[in-house]
């Protein structure tokens, strides 16, 4: 095997293609530098003078090693997976690090491996991580559990690059039994482990870090991005649709620690991927903040690439895999050529690859199964006049708690003209029906109701508006169409849904046509006062996080995630 790629680099072969009059990015020695890329096969063989079976005129457009995405949940795009790489391999990306909790959440281990099937027909590089919070809390109700013991087994496979973000950090902190196990077989496997510890700190930082956890993409200060990595943590610079730390939190990076830090995305939707782009985006962003370009592309590819040790990638150097991606600057990045493993995968933002029919395994249909829900059980009893209230900021994934006077009439809260709205989380998996229930502030919207099914992480149905009726209607709809996306509007008697029909979470429909059906619904959401700077939907979907600061709600009830324990909705 070897002897072919050393033939190819001393030209005693002809090599397989040859990017003439390139620029290239040197993440080793953080330069630009100017010459011909020779690649053989799969494989980088060289830069300099040699012939090709075929050459591609750069005429000094710049060449990037392919992005790599440090931390994701594919299903947020809420495509196929195959939707979701056609979408992000044009964009430049051509290796992820996938957490495939969301999916596991409502399938269990099995929804991992339909990914990993998923993309097996795609030129997109998937390392899968096994979830380690299936239930993300013992205090919700998911569709699965992977213990300790089950960890143990599974994570040995080759299915598994590593252990998923460990979300539960109060459980790692107080050594718990179920947490420790989980790390302990990521540790035995010799595979990392990835971390999720918002405003952790001091020795409660130091117990979470002696749990073989190495990375984090919850930072909110420099402060906090200086302490963790200071005691070796990799941070990760985020830009997903709704939570975006990467603008501010790129100002952290210096010319001494800029060898620490990565790029991902998390949530991303697929309207976002298909109008502004993937870590492409990124990028883009990080340097109009002021970021060296060079150092933003190191951060988007050898850095990920050494962290998580992904052996000959991440670079343009001889025998590195010939992941590239072509782009007309360092500013804009716009992408014109993408080569996977050394095979042209997109050109011009379209893929040129096929991924012929979709993997639709029965066990990712039909999951949502509720207890049938009236405008009654949408009713809130306060015990008397003040209560907890969520209080919602756009681009962010904390909330706060506001205490606010709320008026109740006939046994019911009162929040008409009180730019206050009803939250409810209803259990999905078909397990026991609750419903929790809660008052939103800062989201907007008026004369209906809003839901999804999407709402992190054990995924149960999570509807948001101002008449008991409306959320009623949407419930019901969401069931009809086996999980998805719907408004309700009130005044014209109408609904307006579409589908997810994978876990709940994901479309099967093509990029395009999805892209297009969102737009519209998010369009009407809108309309019905949806403030401008708040995700439609996603921004419900992290309503239910209980492993980020604040305000929570979930299928159990209102939640203090910063105590970590459920609370009373009543003030008084």
């Amino acid at each position: 095997m070897i002897k072919k790629y050393i033939d190819a680099a001393i030209s005693r072969n002809q090599c397989d293609i040859v990017l003439k009059n390139a620029r290239y990015v040197d993440v080793f020695c953080g330069k630009v530098r100017k010459g011909d890329i020779a690649i053989y096969e799969d494989r980088i063989v060289g830069i300099g003078k040699y012939r090709a079976k075929r050459i591609f005129d750069l005429e000094g457009k710049y060449v990037l090693p392919g992005f790599i995405d440090a931390h994701v949940h594919i299903e947020s795009s809420k495509l196929s997976p195959e939707g979701y790489a056609c979408l992000v391999v044009p964009r430049g990306t051509t290796t992820v690090i996938a957490d495939p909790h969301e999916i596991v959440n409502v399938c269990g281990a099995d929804g991992a491996e339909y990914i990993v099937k998923a993309t097996q027909n795609t030129p997109l590089d998937v390392n899968v991580m096994l979830p380690s919070c299936v239930p993300a809390t013992p205090f919700e109700t998911g569709g699965a559990e992977i213990s300790g013991e089950d960890t143990a087994k599974i994570i040995a496979e080759n299915t598994f690059f590593g252990l998923g973000e460990f979300m539960s950090y109060p459980d790692v902190i107080a050594a718990d039994g179920e947490a420790v196990k989980k790390l302990q077989a990521a540790y035995a496997a010799g595979k990392p482990c990835d971390g999720h510890a918002p405003s952790v700190h001091g020795k409660a930082l130091n117990a979470y870090l002696c749990g073989g956890i190495t990375t984090d993409h919850e930072c909110e200060s420099k402060k906090e991005i200086d302490e963790k990595l200071s005691k070796g943590m990799y941070v990760a610079l985020r830009h997903g649709s709704t939570a975006r730390n990467l603008q501010t939190n790129c100002k952290a990076v210096n010319a001494k620690n800029y060898r620490r830090f990565l790029m991902c995305t998390d949530d991303r939707h697929a309207a976002d991927l298909s109008e502004y782009g993937h870590i492409d985006d990124a990028l883009r962003m990080a340097v109009a903040a002021g970021l060296d370009p060079v150092k933003a592309v190191t951060i988007a590819t050898l850095n990920a690439a050494e962290c998580y040790g992904l052996k000959w990638r991440g670079a343009i150097a001889p025998f590195y895999y010939a992941d590239l991606a072509v782009v007309d600057d360092l500013e804009n990045f716009n992408v014109a050529y993408v080569f996977k493993n050394g095979e042209l995968a997109a050109e011009n933002g379209s893929p040129t690859f096929m991924v012929g029919e979709k993997y639709l395994p029965p066990f990712v249909r039909d999951t949502v199964h509720i207890k049938t829900v009236t405008a009654d059980d949408f009713k809130i009893a306060l015990k008397g006049s003040r209560a907890k209230v969520i209080s919602l900021t756009g681009g962010s994934i904390v909330t706060g708690c506001e205490i606010l006077e709320i008026p109740s009439l006939n046994g019911d809260v009162s929040i008409t003209n009180m730019q206050v709205l009803k939250l409810a989380v209803i259990e999905r998996h078909g397990r026991n029906g609750n419903i929790g229930l809660g008052l939103l502030k800062g989201y907007g919207f008026y004369g209906g109701a809003v839901g999804i099914t999407v709402s992190h992480d054990s995924h149960n149905m999570i509807i948001v508006g101002d008449d008991n009726r409306c959320m009623a209607k949407v419930a019901h709809e969401l069931a009809i169409i086996g999980g998805g996306m719907a408004v309700y509007n009130r005044k014209e008697d109408e609904m307006l849904s579409v589908p997810l029909d994978i876990g709940g979470i994901m479309s099967s429909a093509e990029p395009e046509q999805f892209v297009e059906a969102s737009e519209k619904i998010y369009a009407r959401a809108y309309v019905m006062g949806v403030k401008p700077d708040v995700d439609a939907f996603l921004s419900l979907a992290f309503l239910s996080l209980a492993v980020v600061p604040g305000l929570k709600l979930l299928d159990t009830g209102l939640f203090d995630a910063d105590k970590f324990k459920h609370t009373d909705i009543n003030a008084d």
